[in-house]
């Protein structure tokens, strides 16, 4: 049996063949480099969401309809536009004329996988209807909750924008709400030649994975022992960004339990029934920048600030 704060190897394992399966399932359907599929699996078995931020034709939608057959979920797709309303994410009460009473109608939220394309083009009052649902999973509609199935991950797209094309930019209470955010960016030049040469196909419909095999996955990540000197690290490296003067809000403590929550869901990916710093330092560029608030309207100083506090705070 093993002793409270550790999981058995077992355990670590079937986390880690659960995680070679899904790399090699959307690996078909999209070429992704391997620290950036990572990020995606160890986001989603950690019970976060993605933010997905980078220039059009990269491979974001793929990634994101790859990511929701290989887990074999249910799946609905969300384009975001200006007239998108928070009902037709969420659902609406429907007045039923021939019973005389309203019959609540669910709207895509409730999918195990939610794609929302550009994001950034809903108005601040749709984005804020998903707040409830990425926070709490259900959605409270005439005063009902309605609670979403499990597993529940939101897969949001952006475009970067200089802010005069039409978008919004999210919020930082809904920046807070993406566990990660990564960039594809371009492939190299071998790459992106083989990607003309055979250009990568719609992944199989076969699943390789089960909502109830990732709620399992889920269960057993959270129990990957991170020590009190790990935590300390992590809170350290919290500080370091709450400190540097470039920055007007610095990472909360909700920043350092995903990132400690990631970094365990990292570890059990690579086989490890605990964390290490390097989890932890992997997991940082992707976990804390979009959190950060900073001076100047550059997206790349919050960058900056976690790099500069990840070469000075030591490894305790």
């Amino acid at each position: 049996m093993a002793s409270v704060g550790t999981v058995s190897a077992a355990s670590v394992d079937d986390v880690a063949a659960l995680a070679g399966r899904l790399r090699e399932a959307i690996g078909r359907g999209v070429r992704v480099a391997d620290p950036i599929l990572d990020v995606v699996i160890a986001t989603t078995l950690a019970g976060g969401h993605l933010l997905l931020e980078d220039h059009p034709g990269v491979g974001k939608t793929r990634l994101a309809r790859a990511l929701a057959r290989s887990i074999g979920g249910s799946f609905a797709r969300v384009q975001a536009t200006v007239d998108l309303l928070p009902s037709d994410v969420v659902g609406a009460s429907v007045w039923l004329a021939d019973r005389g009473a309203f019959e609540f109608r669910p709207g895509p939220v409730f999918a195990n996988v939610l794609l929302v394309d550009e994001i950034n083009r809903a108005t601040p009052k749709t984005q804020s209807g998903l707040l409830e649902a990425m926070q709490e999973r259900q959605v409270t509609v005439d005063g009902v909750g309605h609670p979403i199935p499990p597993p529940f991950v939101v897969v949001a797209t952006q475009n970067p924008t200089a802010g005069h094309d039409g978008t919004h930019p999210l919020p930082p209470a809904q920046l807070d709400r993406f566990l990660a955010r990564v960039s594809l960016g371009y492939p190299d030049e071998d790459a992106e030649v083989a990607l003309l040469r055979e250009p990568p196909q719609e992944p199989d419909l076969v699943a390789v994975a089960s909502p109830d095999a990732v709620e399992e996955a889920r269960a057993t990540v959270a129990r990957v022992h991170a020590g009190d000197r790990l935590l300390r690290y992590v809170v350290a490296l919290l500080r370091a960004t709450r400190d540097d003067p470039r920055i007007l809000v610095g990472a909360s403590p909700r920043a350092g339990l995903l990132l400690s929550g990631a970094a365990r869901a990292l570890a059990a990916i690579a086989g490890r029934e605990f964390v290490l710093p390097d989890d932890v330092q992997r997991l940082a560029p992707h976990v804390l920048p979009h959190r950060l608030q900073t001076v100047d309207a550059d997206p790349g100083t919050a960058i900056a600030v976690v790099a500069d506090a990840l070469d000075r705070t030591p490894a305790r």
